[in-house]
């Protein structure tokens, strides 16, 4: 009867993470030094389209990646870089291997990157931890910047009604079914899961979200919960919100024109920066 409670349980808590936004929230300090900032990008979904125009929207990251070197103390990854990531325990998608040795080269050089998954490319095995030196969040990251406190997530699961894709989520990230899912041979693995992936990007971009923005709604209600500071990307469209004493920021996306990125500076605050022309925008 115990076994039979204990299971029990058990399929209550499963069930109840399963519809939680957050699935986890790691705690971390970072140290900026004076003339430096926190660099975020989100939302790049390298190995979208075709590869030409793939190629162009890597051109234009390269830039920023490589120049963290000297302006920036910490990097975050704030989800969906690529579109599709999987990697086996002997193999990863062939593209983008010029993305990949600028993250090596700024690990080796010393600078900290925090890499937060997104819908897009949750399939992280071992690669980046243990070739490139980055470890990769599942969950959230609660920062506190020299003393700005920031909650920063992808924002996947917060709007009001993504109630079936929490369930997805649970599914697709579940230890057991990656596991099986790396039988299947990368070629046919990887190809299966970008038509997924695609599938997921357009749902995403041409989604309802409602009369009330969920990203947004969560925003305001962890600033009012004491952070001064909101970072999310997932919605794919930029903007600076302040509320009350607090900002929410969403990072926008690369997919077209006005691609954007963020820069936190404890003198100057935070600022949405647009790729092309590296223009403050907000």
């Amino acid at each position: 009867m115990r076994g039979k409670d204990s299971r029990q349980a058990a399929s209550r808590r499963y069930l109840i993470v399963m519809f939680e936004p957050v699935v986890s929230l790691r705690s971390l300090h970072v140290d900026v030094p004076p003339g430096k900032v926190v660099t975020f990008i989100s939302d790049v979904h390298l190995g979208y389209g075709s590869r030409e125009r793939d190629k162009k929207r890597e051109d234009m990251l390269l830039p920023i990646l490589r120049a963290c070197a000297e302006t920036s103390a910490h990097l975050f990854i704030v989800g969906d870089l690529f579109d599709l990531w999987f990697d086996y325990k002997s193999a990863i998608p062939r593209w983008h291997v010029r993305t990949l040795a600028a993250l090596q080269e700024l690990r080796e050089g010393g600078l900290p990157i925090t890499y937060l998954i997104g819908n897009h490319d949750f399939g992280h095995y071992t690669y980046f931890r243990e070739e490139l030196g980055i470890e990769v969040d599942r969950g959230d990251v609660s920062a506190t910047i020299n003393g700005t406190r920031c909650y920063i997530s992808h924002g996947d699961g917060k709007a009001h009604n993504d109630k079936g894709y929490l369930v997805l989520r649970s599914i697709l990230r579940n230890r057991l079914a990656q596991w099986l899912y790396r039988w299947i041979h990368p070629d046919l693995g990887i190809s299966l899961a970008s038509r997924t992936s695609h599938g997921s990007r357009d749902h995403t971009s041409e989604k309802d979200y409602g009369p009330h923005d969920g990203l947004r709604d969560f925003a305001l209600s962890t600033i009012d919960q004491g952070y001064d500071l909101v970072i999310m990307g997932h919605r794919h469209h930029a903007s600076i919100v302040q509320h009350g004493a607090g900002t929410y920021v969403n990072l926008g996306h690369w997919l077209g024109d006005g691609a954007t990125y963020g820069v936190f500076s404890p003198e100057e605050g935070f600022r949405l920066i647009e790729v092309f022309s590296q223009h403050t925008i907000a």
